[in-house]
């Protein structure tokens, strides 16, 4: 008698997978068996299917939806196939980096012997740098700021460059969620091309702070500058200022990174 296939006890031990699981599995949708038995009730697999099997197993494992799954077991396109798992796991690792950097800024945030960050007030010179900015939603701040930053380097090679790169970000990418980003660099001979523009920066009173290392918890420096700030009796004036004194492109290093922050202020009057 030819042999039917693999029985479910024998899938399971091939595939590493409950049989209680390869029967929620046929429940769903998901994974049938290649035969079952209409006596018995026995379903049986074939060996091609253990892959099929595991994939599935693999994607639940990462919270794939099952709508998902059953759209990537649907087709037949090998391409099409990993362009749909490597769509969710772009969305997975997102929302690790959003996981991590919570995590982050708790654990700053959870320690009160923290020493309070070394903050100056500082007036600093009008200056003029290359520079692109934009109307920026807060969700692409950082895929912008890549980019534009790279057409700035491209641009202008180490040997142009007076100092370190900078941003200024209006309140509103803060308060409102879309608002003017300005990235720039100092360089000896400033000149415009494309969407590069030569621009002036007006002098500036800042409550000055260097953050340290990766910018997970960037957030509790802010709030740290802005306490002191107001417990100061100052008042914020103007967009923020960031400079990054090392920075991604200079080490691949995060924990030696340092990106200043500075906030134009005001003194408040009294009475």
């Amino acid at each position: 008698m030819m042999r039917k296939g693999l029985t479910i006890g024998e899938f399971a031990t091939m595939s590493h997978l409950s049989v209680r699981t390869l029967r929620r599995y046929h429940e769903a949708g998901l994974l049938a068996p290649a035969t079952v038995d209409p006596y018995t009730s026995y379903r049986y697999y074939q060996p091609d299917q253990i892959a099929t099997a595991q994939v599935i197993h693999r994607l639940r494992q990462l919270d794939v939806p099952l709508a998902e799954v059953k759209s990537i077991l649907a087709t037949d396109d090998p391409e099409r196939r990993t362009e749909l798992i490597a769509g969710h796991l772009r969305r997975l690792e997102a929302e690790l980096d959003r996981t991590r950097a919570a995590v982050v800024s708790l654990r700053q945030l959870l320690r009160p012997d923290a020493a309070a960050p070394e903050i100056e007030l500082r007036s600093v010179p009008a200056r003029t740098a290359v520079a692109i900015r934009a109307q920026v939603e807060q969700e692409n701040a950082l895929a912008w700021f890549d980019l534009a930053m790279t057409e700035l380097d491209e641009s202008f090679p180490p040997t142009e460059r007076t100092g370190p790169p900078g941003g200024r970000y209006a309140n509103e990418l803060f308060t409102d969620g879309i608002g003017l980003m300005t990235v720039f660099r100092p360089v000896r001979s400033p000149r415009a091309s494309g969407r590069i523009e030569v621009v002036e920066f007006p002098p500036a009173d800042l409550a000055v702070t260097v953050h340290r290392g990766p910018h997970d918890d960037i957030d509790v420096t802010y709030g740290r500058l802005g306490a002191w700030v107001a417990s100061h009796a100052l008042g914020v004036d103007g967009p923020v200022h960031e400079t990054y004194l090392v920075g991604p492109r200079d080490t691949g290093h995060a924990e030696r990174w340092r990106t200043e922050i500075g906030w134009p202020v005001f003194r408040i009057a009294s009475g």
